[in-house]
């Protein structure tokens, strides 16, 4: 499975009581998005820059316009020139392939 093949799925709503993906399965799909960082084996964090504050806020945008329509809502910090997304399943306090879906699909913004 690649980043490609990730972005072409759809978040699927959890409704708790789905396990956290760790070990070997966090694995395989962290290297479907290299660009995330798995963060304490619970969230996804992305960086992105830009040259100015318009057009991480268009991003930002953007971002919020993908997530709404996956129903999977990341944690979007803009600052001058940069926009941090987090994302990770708050139902289970951890990490779902929903998570890797979101981060693929905004990779491809």
């Amino acid at each position: 499975m690649s980043e490609t093949d990730l972005a072409s799925k759809h978040c699927v709503p959890c409704s708790g009581g789905v396990p956290k993906l760790w070990g070997l399965q966090l694995e395989h799909y962290a290297k479907q998005v290299p660009e995330w960082k798995v963060d304490s084996e619970h969230h996804l964090e992305r960086t992105f820059k830009f040259p100015d504050f318009k057009s991480a806020l268009a991003f930002t945008n953007n971002v919020g316009e993908v997530a709404e329509a996956e129903g999977h809502h990341p944690d979007i910090a803009l600052s001058w020139g940069k926009v941090t997304v987090t994302i990770w399943t708050h139902k289970i306090d951890g990490l779902s392939e929903a998570d890797f879906v979101l981060a693929a699909k905004i990779s491809r913004l």
